[in-house]
């Protein structure tokens, strides 16, 4: 026989089992190889990731500390500082006549809205939604807010 046809013990293969034996634990260990690079390469992603995001967190952290020196220099004096864009208020007299609404109010609370917002998303019916007002806001008349989410009513 010649050297090609030898297994690694100097003496021929003896089946066809054999040599697929031999085979599939090369491929067995071509795989194994395969899986430690990938972790390996995972490894390296990840630590190349944080370093990234650590670089980015000291930048917006350097650049947030020039913007508020910029709003407020540190060594200015209060009047030197810049002025804020509000202006105090203003005391009110006691014996203005205020409206008793100086909007019309909406029927049903932002929360009710939100609420009802939601349900509608995932999935709920008018019906389901209709009752979850009802009992968890106490609003008698949900069909404004229904309408305005779900549009008007099928009659």
């Amino acid at each position: 026989m010649s050297a090609e046809k030898r297994s690694q013990d100097g003496r021929p293969p003896s089946s066809a089992a054999d040599a697929a034996q031999r085979l599939a634990r090369i491929v067995d260990a071509a795989e194994q190889a395969a899986a430690s690079v990938i972790d390996d390469a995972e490894r390296e992603a990840r630590r190349h990731l944080d370093e990234a995001r650590e670089r980015a967190d000291r930048i917006v952290a350097e650049r947030l500390r020039e913007l508020a020196d910029e709003l407020d220099p540190a060594g200015a004096e209060p009047d030197e500082r810049r002025g804020g864009h509000l202006k105090p208020v203003e005391a009110v007299a006691e014996d203005v006549d205020w409206p008793e609404q100086l909007a019309p109010r909406r029927s049903g609370s932002a929360g009710a809205r939100l609420l009802a917002t939601q349900m509608a998303v995932s999935g709920a019916d008018r019906e389901e939604i209709e009752a979850r007002l009802r009992s968890g806001f106490d609003i008698d008349d949900t069909s404004e807010i229904l309408d305005a989410i779900l549009g008007p009513a099928e009659e």
